[in-house]
């Protein structure tokens, strides 16, 4: 059983995949906060992702990381720059020093949120970000193909959507991904042989996509959940907004306009 760092264990996304990967992985935790209730296969080690030497000790030996750690939508650009920069960064350096082949990590659909919602993206687009948090994302993909090319790491980015059981409002029925379908794609990401640098979007089977997530499929994505069943009882709720809002024009929703809070993430990067 391959031995896989999660960082950020104690977060959201963390929680949510530590269910859906049990047994399959011998899972190593880390966040700043303590993780409770471990299973089995798995154990604990505290690490800020600023401190290189933590990062490094928490990568020892392992066979792949699942990195979920960092700031989790708009904040101050230090923050932004602690957190999501010097601590993205870090883990990249840890895995290449530890000889650690496979990183995948939490990039963001705010790395290209500022596509319209009328428009298709894949994999191949320029990225747009629409905020400092997106900004941060784009690094990360960035110094991911600088390792990838350079060094021989094999890297996958996660363009993540919303991770929750289920879409809460309007602009989530197009970006939502169950935990068992973002499970999946942890698994192809850290498993199949012929990856050096990709990209998929983290999203369930929905109909009202704004994505073409076929490089996802080619690697053998297939979505087991899909949004549209919660749709009728989404949209009656949701109050109708302005079709000149930019934040609902453009596929990042409020953190295109926002300085601050950024519609930040009910569960899992929103």
């Amino acid at each position: 059983m391959k031995t896989i760092l999660m960082t950020g264990a104690a977060g959201g996304i963390g929680t949510f995949l530590r269910d859906e990967l049990r047994g399959k992985y011998s899972l190593r935790l880390s966040d700043r906060v303590p993780v409770e209730n471990l299973a089995d296969d798995e154990t604990f080690v505290a690490a800020d992702l600023t401190d290189l030497n933590a990062v490094k000790q928490a990568a020892e030996g392992v066979d792949g990381i699942l990195h979920f750690g960092g700031c989790a939508g708009e904040s101050d650009w230090q923050t932004i720059l602690d957190a999501n920069i010097v601590g993205m960064r870090n883990i990249y350096e840890a895995a290449l020093q530890n000889g650690v082949k496979r990183v995948v990590w939490a990039s963001s659909n705010h790395a290209v949120g500022f596509y319209r919602r009328d428009q298709t993206i894949d994999h191949t687009v320029y990225p747009k970000p629409d905020s400092r948090y997106g900004v941060s994302k784009v690094f990360g993909e960035a110094m991911g193909s600088l390792y990838a090319d350079k060094y021989g790491l094999e890297v996958v980015n996660l363009r993540i959507g919303n991770v929750a059981t289920q879409p809460v409002d309007k602009r989530r029925l197009s970006i939502w991904i169950s935990p068992r379908d973002l499970a999946q794609l942890c698994s192809i990401s850290l498993d199949h042989p012929d990856i050096k640098f990709e990209i998929f979007y983290g999203e369930s089977d929905n109909a009202r996509s704004w994505w073409d997530n076929a490089n996802a499929k080619r690697h053998g994505y297939k979505p087991q959940d899909q949004s549209e069943p919660y749709a009728e009882a989404v949209l009656a709720i949701e109050p109708p907004a302005s079709a000149n809002d930019p934040d609902e024009i453009h596929q990042g929703g409020a953190f295109v306009s926002t300085e601050s809070g950024g519609g930040a993430p009910r569960s899992g990067t929103g």
